[in-house]
């Protein structure tokens, strides 16, 4: 108990509200070209150092606990307690979603805040790998990464890129290992399957769709979003107009590939069937567009379901409509990225809100490699999820907080 004894005191004792104010102020103060600003921060700088020094001269771990004062909150420091005493182990590796997780449309005007990006960077140089793990496309997280972190970090070696959710890896500074291309590891009627869909998708759409929808620009995935708002009332109806289509779609794309007695039914029914018993929302919203067939997904024809199997349908409300490859998620992803950034006995810190993010978040906790969180606006079962495990749910934009969290929980691993 001494640690958490010394925690009472270090936040009773000392105006911790005042020194993590003037913190942030260094941390994030605005590179201004002017005497008199650069002048208030320097005078900012010395009484936070003065500050930390109190506490530097109080505590035989002083410096440990100045840090801890200055950047996380008594709740904070509690929680990295409770995290440190259950794990005794500090994060050696973050693996960070990043839409409606690091930045959120409605709290944050989509872009990642600044004081998330500083403690992302204090990680960064504390040692600590970054893997972004997105079903966005290359090309765009690289372009917010660099603007958001800087090209010295995204070119350091120690971030690597899980994108479209596990169907490539790119990681600068690690030659041949640079980018791989995990879905060209796919056998060739998996892939045949996608090359129907993709090349079908947009030709053969309903008007509503091709007015109301676009197709994201993924290397292997397919994935259709939204012409308007996301979340709005009209991509609600869009996507869920794009489910159904894209399994009609798949269907389809699977009965040209694959030989089987449809035992009565038609092939997408029966794709309809299997994909429903996969996920609530999916039947949900084929019972809703008078799709939803009412069979016994146990009856799907075994050929049909080996290959149903193995590609994945993935439904995010007012937001997307995708298929990807069950081989090819998140995890197979991230375990891919730790294996080029060289993290051969990870602890990380999973940050994500959707359902491929709780994969990664199951993946950690079954073999003891992590812990997870999410906002509190996250998909059902990834909320279940972390609130199952360790609780660390956050505010709507305010990803900061569980970074500051596990920046005290590495603080406190250090310490014998």
């Amino acid at each position: 108990m001494e640690r958490y004894d010394l925690v009472y005191r270090l936040y009773d004792e000392y105006d911790t509200k005042a020194l993590r104010e003037y913190q942030e102020f260094v941390d994030v103060f605005p590179a201004i070209d002017s005497r008199v600003a650069l002048e208030h921060w320097q005078e900012a700088n010395e009484e936070l150092e003065e500050r930390k020094d109190e506490i530097r001269s109080s505590f035989a771990a002083g410096e440990t606990f100045a840090e801890i004062a200055s950047r996380a909150t008594r709740d904070q420091a509690f929680t990295a307690l409770d995290l440190d005493a259950k794990y005794g182990r500090a994060v050696n590796v973050l693996v960070l979603d990043v839409d409606e997780t690091l930045r959120s449309a409605g709290g944050t005007d989509n872009e990642i805040p600044r004081d998330t990006l500083h403690v992302l960077t204090e990680f960064h140089e504390a040692g600590v790998p970054i893997v972004i793990c997105t079903g966005q496309t290359l090309e765009n997280v690289k372009g917010f990464a660099i603007q958001g972190l800087g090209s010295e970090i995204v070119h350091s070696g120690e971030l690597s890129i899980v994108y479209e959710a596990g169907t490539g890896v790119f990681t600068p500074g690690h030659g041949a290992e640079t980018k791989q291309l995990l879905y060209e590891e796919l056998d060739d009627e998996i892939r045949d399957v996608f090359d129907e869909v993709r090349a079908r998708v947009l030709p053969e759409a309903p008007d509503s769709l091709r007015r109301g929808c676009h197709l994201q620009g993924n290397e292997f995935n397919v994935t259709m979003k939204p012409n308007y708002e996301t979340g709005s009332s009209d991509a609600r109806e869009i996507i869920d107009e794009a489910l159904v289509y894209l399994i009609e779609l798949l269907a389809d794309a699977v009965s040209d590939a694959v030989e089987y007695d449809a035992n009565g039914e038609t092939v997408v029914d029966w794709t309809r069937a299997f994909y429903a018993a996969q996920d609530p929302e999916i039947r949900a919203v084929l019972e809703g567009s008078g799709a939803y067939p009412d069979l016994d997904a146990d009856g799907v024809p075994d050929a049909l379901a080996d290959v149903l199997e193995r590609i994945d349908v993935a439904y995010y409300e007012a937001d997307a409509a995708e298929i990807g490859s069950l081989e090819l998620n998140k995890v197979v992803g991230v375990e891919r990225a730790l294996e080029v950034l060289g993290v051969d006995v990870p602890f990380a810190l999973v940050m994500g809100d959707s359902k491929s993010d709780r994969r990664v978040m199951q993946w950690v906790d079954e073999n003891d490699a992590g812990i997870a969180a999410a906002p509190e606006h996250a998909s059902r079962d990834t909320l279940e999820h972390v609130l199952e495990t360790d609780e660390l749910v956050f505010d709507r934009g305010k990803s900061v907080d569980v970074l500051q969290t596990v920046y005290a929980l590495n603080r406190l691993a250090r310490l014998e």
